[in-house]
């Protein structure tokens, strides 16, 4: 049965007795997901584009007018409801899909304590149209789109390529075949040239996976408990 266990930082995550694993860090769910997903990636994409804008960590980020997220493992929406309000905040238009082969409970989402984390309207919109969101996609803000792809990595299909990938699957040891040399070149295909791939992992499997499949990688300081995370960006063609 799964868990809502706290972490470090006063966040909730969920524990999966299945899978023998955390959805997030125990060191800290929502540090992990500010400083991996939306710092590392969202932010770094965006400072990244429009090279003038602020730092990383949150400056003035309004030089993109639109951005997509495709999300690998999707679970609790924390790393779209983060992203999703600074979205909002910097008014950009954010498309994001989420794969999850096994989606949460609209109840088990609720007793997250996310609300906390994001405006009233980011998340009160995501509660009301996460079940919608799993069949079909839905507007959440007028400037942002959701939809969450109910299906395994390897089924998914899309003809779209995405400005950034969150990477976040469960750890290798979990499930290896998440992390594979099939499941990464897979999943770069929906990732555009320029586009940026962030995980909170690094091993050498995946380094070299990455370089195989045009990306340039980098190392990056990593969350809590964790010394350092990946990134990579995709050669332009």
């Amino acid at each position: 049965m799964l868990e809502l266990v706290p972490t470090a930082d006063g966040s909730n995550t969920i524990y999966n007795p299945e899978v023998g694993e955390n959805y997030h860090s125990r060191n800290g769910a929502l540090q992990e997901s500010k400083h991996v997903f939306v710092n590392s990636g969202l932010c770094y994409y965006l400072q990244k584009s429009s090279p003038l804008n602020g730092s990383p960590s949150g400056g003035d980020l309004e030089g993109a007018l639109a951005v997509s997220i495709l999300e690998v493992g999707f679970g609790t929406g924390l790393n779209f409801l983060l992203s999703a309000d600074l979205c909002a905040e910097k008014k950009i238009d954010l498309e994001y899909i989420g794969i999850e082969a096994y989606p949460l409970t609209k109840e088990l989402i609720t007793q997250t304590g996310y609300d906390q984390y994001v405006s009233a309207d980011t998340w009160q919109s995501f509660i009301n149209n996460y079940e919608q969101s799993l069949l079909s996609p839905i507007k959440i803000h007028p400037s942002c789109k959701l939809q969450i792809a109910n299906c395994k990595l390897s089924d998914f299909q899309s003809e779209k390529q995405y400005d950034i990938i969150y990477y976040d699957a469960f750890a290798a040891a979990r499930q290896p075949e998440m992390w594979d040399e099939a499941a990464i070149a897979h999943t770069i295909r929906f990732l555009k040239p320029g586009g940026v791939f962030v995980t909170y992992a690094i091993t050498g499997n995946l380094k070299r996976a990455l370089k195989a499949l045009g990306c340039t990688i980098e190392k990056a300081p990593g969350a809590a408990g964790k010394r350092e995370m990946l990134r990579a960006v995709k050669i332009a063609s």
